[in-house]
């Protein structure tokens, strides 16, 4: 089997894994052109105009785009969208290019913002743009959700499409926010039967969770025959989540990306929710290791945010005790349903690709119009920051120990 090539969206340009070829990317900030690809172009104006000082100016479009409450407005707002949005869809990009197999972008995964508001901390529904770009080179992506919280705003946005298929694995009833995702949501018109859902009760653990995932995702890669997968790795489905109300521990989390990653079909990785910080730092960290077949050892190296992690500096966390209410026999339930309405899909819908669109044009930093007295700032900076494995002769020679990486 090749080594997988796997580029990681992040705010720092560094260097390449010992174990796979890895590469550490800053993507662009997008542009609300890209961002209005999704969303209404009025919503995206007013996100690029309110500040926290004008906000009261605003009292009826605040309400009008769901802003305030769980989506307050804060300083730099919109730089914070275009900078995870950017990120995912530039790992579209890199994916449709076949510059790596698997891109991540923790700082994504923002699945409830709809097209015309915000919703549930989430602004910009980056996962819609990156499975937009991912459509111009795949006529079948599969959208996969494991956060506590139901992936309401990417099945809404591909309700009526078979093109796109979503499976959100998630807590339902109890008016669970967003109270969405019950197992008869399939879809409409000729997205139906393309949208599943998995409700799930409080308590569920890793054997019931993974044994579950695992049925359910076998059958339909099987089915539906994606050529790309996105996989939205929300946090908040872990034990001892402050939002959350499951058992899983990180390695049941992770078992579901080790089980996604070995269908070896290009991979699209994102964060999510998540509201216990340091576990989410474990999570992902673990999950990273995951994606590079990389083991990695359970205590904690010294590091500035080591703290966080006391007392016992570990990156793993066990099992949670909360009751699970999860019966075997309702879990039977669910999987004889959702197994029922997938064979329903006599086989993968064949889709006439059209000649693809290009890209968007970005517009590259010119050291040539750089004025050596201005200040740069730390983005400007970074953008200049080269690959390890591209060398120059004399001053810009960037040959280097990878030990001083």
């Amino acid at each position: 089997m090749k080594p997988h090539r796997l580029c990681m969206t992040h705010h720092l340009v560094l260097s390449y894994d010992l174990h796979q070829k890895m590469e550490i990317y800053r993507p662009h900030k997008a542009y609300p052109v890209e961002l209005a690809q999704f969303h209404s172009a009025d919503y995206v104006e007013f996100l690029h105009r309110i500040t926290p000082d004008t906000q009261h100016l605003f009292s009826n479009e605040l309400a009008r785009y769901n802003l305030g409450e769980d989506c307050p407005v804060f300083e730099n707002l919109f730089e914070f969208c275009q900078m995870y949005a950017g990120g995912t869809i530039d790992a579209a990009r890199r994916l449709n290019n076949q510059l790596c197999d698997i891109a991540i972008n923790w700082a994504g995964g923002l699945h409830h913002a709809k097209k015309c508001e915000a919703s549930g901390f989430c602004y910009i529904n980056d996962l819609v743009l990156g499975i937009l770009e991912l459509l111009k080179h795949h006529a079948r992506v599969l959208y996969i959700d494991i956060d506590v919280h139901h992936g309401d705003g990417v099945e809404e946005a591909f309700y009526f499409t078979d093109r796109v298929m979503t499976v959100s694995f998630h807590k339902f009833g109890d008016l669970f926010f967003p109270g969405t995702g019950d197992v008869k949501e399939i879809g409409e018109r000729e997205g139906k039967f393309y949208a599943i859902n998995v409700p799930l009760k409080d308590g569920i653990d890793d054997t019931s969770f993974t044994r579950l995932f695992k049925t359910i995702i076998s059958k339909v890669v099987e089915t539906y025959l994606p050529g790309v997968i996105v996989l939205q790795c929300g946090a908040d489905s872990l034990a001892g989540d402050r939002l959350g109300c499951f058992n899983l521990s990180i390695d049941g989390h992770a078992e579901c990306v080790r089980f996604v990653k070995k269908f070896n079909l290009p991979l699209l990785v994102t964060g999510g929710g998540g509201y216990t910080k340091e576990n989410v730092a474990r999570c992902w960290t673990v999950e990273t290791g995951v994606l590079l077949d990389t083991e990695l050892p359970n205590d904690i190296p010294e590091n500035e945010y080591i703290k966080y992690f006391a007392p016992d500096f570990s990156l793993k966390i066990p099992n949670g005790h909360i009751e699970n209410l999860n019966s075997k026999s309702y879990l039977s339930t669910i999987k004889v349903q959702v197994l029922e309405n997938l064979r329903y899909i006599q086989h993968a819908p064949s889709v006439q690709m059209q000649e693809v669109p290009p890209d968007f044009y970005i517009p590259d930093f010119d050291e040539d119009e750089q004025n050596p007295d201005e200040r740069v700032d730390q983005h400007t900076q970074d953008k200049q920051i080269q690959r390890d494995d591209e060398y120059y002769d004399g001053d810009n020679d960037n040959d280097q120990n990878m030990d001083d990486v």
